[in-house]
């Protein structure tokens, strides 16, 4: 899998971050493996308001491009990497989903 994209909304797109939506994004490799490296992710980060001081003010989005699909998933947190992890959760989940709908539809 490849990460076209990473783009920062809001915020500064630092090594830290980067390396962070690296590291989990690419965590899900296993589960795209049997697409042949045909998976690519587009990822966003950043702040969903700049005026509130409390609440889930940050934001992660990750739209997977599978052949024959898009997956997508979207978290709001305090915490910026909590909201990234949050989302990479929901793409293994939708992941795992397509691949037992791809196991029972063969057999």
């Amino acid at each position: 899998m490849k990460i076209d994209r990473i783009k920062g909304t809001g915020i500064e797109l630092t090594d830290a971050i980067r390396a962070a939506v690296e590291e989990h994004v690419m965590s899900l490799d296993p589960m795209t493996a049997r697409f042949d490296g045909a998976s690519s992710a587009d990822v966003e980060v950043g702040k969903t308001t700049q005026h509130h001081h409390t609440g889930p003010f940050f934001r992660a989005e990750i739209n997977l491009s599978v052949p024959g699909k898009l997956l997508r998933a979207e978290a709001e947190h305090e915490d910026l990497y909590t909201a990234l992890k949050d989302a990479v959760k929901k793409l293994h989940n939708e992941l795992a989903k397509e691949k037992d709908r791809h196991d029972s539809a063969r057999g």
